[in-house]
């Protein structure tokens, strides 16, 4: 049912949402009418991101009110399927955005209040922390409040399950529904110090700290020292503590973005993967005369990179590359002895890079392939109790070495780089050097991205109009073979030469109004078949004038 922006005010507990909707309320203007018509047409979308938005009042934005009816679909799930979830009870984590604080106290105060333990750390967490201790802990769920790499206005809800893998389908749908039978305005909550709210003292992210240290494989190297920043994010205070565990040479940081700060004043889209946003840590990296540059995002589960070149110059690498060193170090430092089956699992996703398969097949090791999104590889790691899950990734800068937690861990990877960085040093070698030797070994695989911005329903259909009229020829290219992927909505063209084609792959993003490309090629660059096939998707879609920002 359609909530009456009038009530919605009266219900708003906030006072600066409560002035912002009283004065579109009385604005009276077209633009004031078309906001609010935005804010209310309808409710925010809990699907297997949980929920993201901008901050502010209405159903369709991220608000206290909004959260509490959330936190009340998922301790409803909890409750209705797991008997023993009231005890073992909700771990709750938050960032450094705006209203996260408290977005998380009223989550402890719901799940109070229908009878369910919360635990709340006392202060901000990195997400991994916080999907680590799930298990830890063993707790029923877990919800870490954070927009993660979102811009700055953003704010979201992630929920987590027991074994501390984000939701999936069909527990999304299962927990949207429980949240539908919710009225926003009335959600009871229990007082801040109700007996059922336990405030977390430092401890779990104490044992994570050392826990995560055993990331470091090759401890009789050197450590190498890195240059780091944690883009405002809540990441910084643990990745340095991790390095000091693992026996790493403290990093040096960017000191101005080193402080969790929701502002984010020095950035204006603090992704790794956006061009500007590490140019702080490599000018950091330059200055004293270091050769690698890493970042975290703001929750810290994704890892950016950058290294310096044999020519003198910097550049990022793709999540791909960093993929691929990642893994290559990681199979050759868990190589099982002679004579035991070997049972090491990696796992990357449809959009990733093929030449994982290739680095497992060398290694000895199985190489499985999923959807799009970290929740699938933990999935696929799940589903497979019969392997040992030591590597996943995703080229959107989302890496996992180890089977904890199941979800992308941007310390862990940090410190898991920087030990491959190390035990190349220790043999004379440098970052550029081992992507070479890969090359030398399996091909030079090369991967490009492009996007198109097309709001979703345009996205979808143009994306199925090149799969229902598929081109004989892309840039100029035969057209090998079309696949469709339909549970990933996907659609995958093999162009080219037989011997050695090239893929491209097509889908209309699940979090964002654009449709995303993928190119891989082995020995040549992908992006011109690429961008026609931009060309032809602008076409399908009907929108000639949408134009592909570039992507390094």
């Amino acid at each position: 049912m359609p909530v009456d922006p009038r009530a919605w005010l009266a219900a708003e507990p906030d006072a600066d949402l409560r002035e912002e909707l009283a004065r579109l309320l009385d604005a009276g203007t077209a633009a004031a009418t078309l906001e609010l018509a935005d804010r209310f047409s309808g409710t925010l979308t809990f699907g297997t991101a949980g929920l993201r938005a901008a901050v502010g009042a209405g159903p369709r934005r991220m608000n206290r009110l909004v959260v509490r009816q959330a936190a009340a679909g998922v301790v409803d799930h909890l409750l209705e399927t797991d008997p023993g979830a009231a005890q073992r009870g909700l771990l709750i984590g938050f960032d450094a955005r705006r209203k996260s604080d408290v977005f998380a106290a009223d989550t402890a105060r719901v799940a109070a209040a229908r009878g369910m333990r919360a635990r709340l750390f006392a202060g901000v967490v990195p997400t991994p922390v916080l999907a680590w201790s799930i298990t830890e802990v063993g707790a029923a769920g877990g919800v870490m409040v954070t927009a993660s790499h979102n811009p700055p206005a953003d704010n979201g809800y992630k929920v987590y399950l027991a074994d501390g893998s984000q939701i999936v389908e069909p527990v999304d749908a299962a927990i949207a529904a429980r949240i539908s039978l919710v009225d926003p305005l009335t959600v009871p909550l229990a007082s801040a110090d109700d007996p059922l709210i336990e405030v977390l003292g430092p401890d779990l992210v104490d044992v994570y700290v050392r826990s995560v240290a055993r990331r470091r494989m090759r401890p009789q190297a050197s450590g190498v020292q890195v240059a780091y920043t944690a883009l405002h994010g809540v990441g910084g205070d643990v990745l340095v503590r991790a390095f000091a565990a693992a026996g790493l040479p403290t990093p040096v940081v960017v000191e101005s973005q080193q402080q969790p700060d929701g502002r984010f004043p020095t950035v204006s889209f603090p992704n790794p993967e956006e061009p500007g946003a590490m140019d702080l840590v490599i000018d950091l990296a330059r200055h004293h005369g270091l050769g690698v540059a890493l970042a975290n995002d703001p929750d810290a589960d994704r890892l950016g990179v950058a290294i310096a070149t044999g020519s003198g110059t910097w550049r990022r690498l793709t999540g791909d590359e960093i993929g691929w060193l990642l893994a290559d170090h990681v199979l050759a430092a868990t190589t099982p002895p002679p004579g035991v089956a070997d049972d090491r699992l990696v796992v990357t996703t449809l959009v990733s890079s093929s030449l994982l398969a290739k680095l497992a097949a060398s290694h000895g090791a199985h190489c499985e392939e999923t959807y799009t999104g970290f929740k699938w590889i933990a999935r696929t790691a799940r589903d497979r109790p019969h392997l040992r899950l030591v590597f996943g990734y995703e080229q959107a800068l989302g890496y996992l070495v180890g089977d904890r937690p199941l979800d992308k861990d941007g310390i862990g990877a940090a410190v898991a780089f920087v030990d491959a960085v190390s035990w190349a040093a220790a043999q004379g070698r440098t970052v550029e050097d081992r992507l070479d030797e890969l090359a030398e070994r399996h091909g030079r695989h090369v991967t490009a991205e492009r996007s198109v911005r097309l709001d979703p329903q345009q996205g979808v259909a143009a994306v199925r109009k090149l799969r229902a009229r598929p081109p004989t020829h892309i840039g100029g290219a035969p057209v090998l073979s079309v696949d469709e992927i339909a549970a990933a909505n996907l659609v995958r063209f093999l162009v080219g030469d037989p011997q050695r084609p090239t893929r491209l792959q097509v889908r209309p993003s699940g979090t964002e109004p654009k449709v995303k490309l993928y190119g891989e090629a082995v020995g040549s660059d992908p992006g011109p078949l690429l961008d026609a096939l931009v060309g032809l998707l602008q076409g399908a879609s009907g929108d000639d004038a949408a134009t592909p920002p570039p992507v390094p």
